[in-house]
């Protein structure tokens, strides 16, 4: 067994060659399983990449199921403290579960969260992290514009300040006019909002399509991968060009 620190600076304690994992977050699953699938063997039911991972599912993000994680008797489990809840982490650990838990809130953030997670749990760093710091190092030099952009509705709720989507979005010239919000994910109202330029509308963790959203605002709207503006991980290395072509 070694020691290593996660996001949090908690002591993980991991055995030297890992072989048993379980996610509970999506991008973490793809992080892992696009080069060390076999290592993954349990899953959250919203963990959808690789589209053919055929592994045991244990519910979902908020309610994973800690029973069946047990089971699996997992070297650790692979978490973020945004996605995840405390206490499901704390129950895990109190059954002597190792858990890694990722805390980025910025691109650069999520890449070092994942080369130090990945070297301490599958021992090497894949070539895709090198290609999405090449990607993400290019700053953007075009015209900028403000944004606001919702992640739920019912009650509307947006992105606000210190979010990973955020910083991603800055890094393209999108420009969250919530983010000298109190909170990281403030209800707002769409009548009530400062002066911005565009909508930018996700399809997770809520759905938003161009018929079920855009109509709620009088700019513009434009729909986006969310996957590509919330996922840290293999993504990275396309969200750029994606996120551009969709918002352009």
């Amino acid at each position: 067994m070694f020691s290593v620190y996660d996001d949090l600076h908690n002591t993980v304690e991991l055995p030297r060659d890992v072989r048993r994992v379980v996610s509970i977050v999506p991008s973490l699953t793809e992080s892992i399983a696009v080069t060390h699938r076999s290592l993954i063997v349990g899953a959250t039911d919203w963990c959808t990449h690789p589209a053919d991972l055929d592994v045991v599912r244990v519910r979902g993000t908020k309610n994973p199921d800690v029973d069946r994680i047990r089971e699996l008797v997992p070297d650790v489990v692979v978490a973020n403290a945004e996605e995840n809840r405390s206490a499901d982490l704390d129950a895990l650990r109190a059954h002597g579960i190792a858990v890694w838990v990722t805390a980025p809130t910025t691109v650069p953030e999520s890449l070092d969260s994942l080369e130090r997670m990945l070297s301490a749990i599958t021992g090497d760093v894949p070539s895709w992290v090198r290609e999405a710091r090449a990607v993400w190092t290019t700053p953007y030099d075009g015209v900028r514009r403000r944004a606001v952009i919702p992640v739920w509705r019912r009650p509307w709720m947006a992105l606000g300040r210190d979010t990973f989507a955020g910083d991603l979005l800055s890094r393209i010239g999108i420009d969250n006019v919530l983010s000298e919000s109190g909170e990281r994910y403030p209800r707002f109202d769409p009548d009530a909002l400062p002066e911005y330029d565009v909508v930018v509308l996700p399809d997770e963790p809520y759905a938003f399509s161009p018929t079920d959203g855009p109509e709620a605002f009088a700019k513009p709207a434009r729909c986006i991968s969310g996957r590509h503006l919330t996922w840290y991980g293999p993504s990275l290395v396309e969200a750029r060009e994606v996120l551009n072509a969709q918002l352009a």
